[in-house]
């Protein structure tokens, strides 16, 4: 996982959760070159950047490069659990509360299926409409294919529209009142939101190594049936010749013994 920190003054990439053990085919080289790209398109935008590596595969790429400013290795569990989450949620929303960083932004492989996954940008701060976190001039910082902008539009996949006519009855009562402040509210809901939102990233991603690695080894076992199938021919092919040229030498020797006689 990579976590990307962007703002008009400071901005990194999306986190991502990458893998920690190979053998996986392309899983991880899929996640770290869909930050790279991003990383690539902030530096365009001439925007600063830093990076929350979380995974072992992207913890030893991120450190054999000298350009990369990464502010914090983290390292993968065997499962994901909320207290893992939460570790990254803290660090990424005090980043944000300081105005340290103006936008958190998720690198991570979503779940297909057992064949496919799909590395994905997903904002998890501002939660704001396209367009409203910019650089010095103006120009809309947001990644196009941004799943969370793309599944909170009517154009989305999972979003279910409803109409529906409220009668007198129905409507709220305006004497209803939360008895906090919506600050209060909101200082309490948004680790709960950060923590879920980096859970669920978290988890995907495993079951999305676990399925590239089970197509891994099922490929490997493939190759390796086909190759002992080639080498069984090849080897039978020169045994047979072997047995071949030895019977051909017995046959000339007993000829030319035939024509001594």
């Amino acid at each position: 996982m990579v976590v990307y920190l962007a703002g008009e003054h400071r901005t990194s990439p999306p986190k991502s959760p990458s893998g920690d053990r190979g053998l996986c085919g392309g899983f991880n080289n899929l996640i770290i070159k869909k930050a790279e790209t991003r990383m690539a398109e902030l530096k365009n935008l001439g925007l600063d950047f830093t990076v929350i590596s979380v995974g072992k595969k992207g913890n030893s790429y991120f450190r054999r490069r000298d350009d990369a400013l990464v502010d914090r290795f983290i390292e993968g569990g065997t499962f994901p659990t909320t207290k893992d989450a939460q570790a990254i949620a803290d660090d990424v929303f005090s980043l944000f509360v300081t105005e340290e960083v103006d936008k958190v932004e998720l690198v991570y492989a979503k779940f297909v299926s057992l064949i496919k996954s799909d590395p994905v940008i997903h904002t998890l701060l501002p939660l704001s409409p396209r367009g409203v976190v910019s650089d010095v001039n103006g120009k809309c910082v947001d990644a196009m294919e941004d799943e969370f902008f793309r599944l909170t539009t009517k154009e989305g996949k999972l979003v279910v529209e409803r109409d529906s006519v409220r009668t007198k009855r129905e409507a709220l009562s305006p004497l209803l009142q939360f008895e906090q402040d919506p600050v209060q509210i909101l200082d309490a809901m948004m680790p709960l939101y950060l923590n879920s939102q980096i859970l669920r990233a978290l988890q995907e991603s495993l079951a999305s190594e676990l399925a590239a690695r089970m197509n891994a080894m099922s490929n490997a076992s493939d190759n390796a049936v086909e190759l002992k199938k080639t080498l069984s021919m090849a080897y039978n092919r020169a045994r047979q010749a072997k047995i071949t040229g030895e019977l051909l030498e017995i046959v000339a020797g007993a000829e030319a013994l035939r024509q001594l006689d």
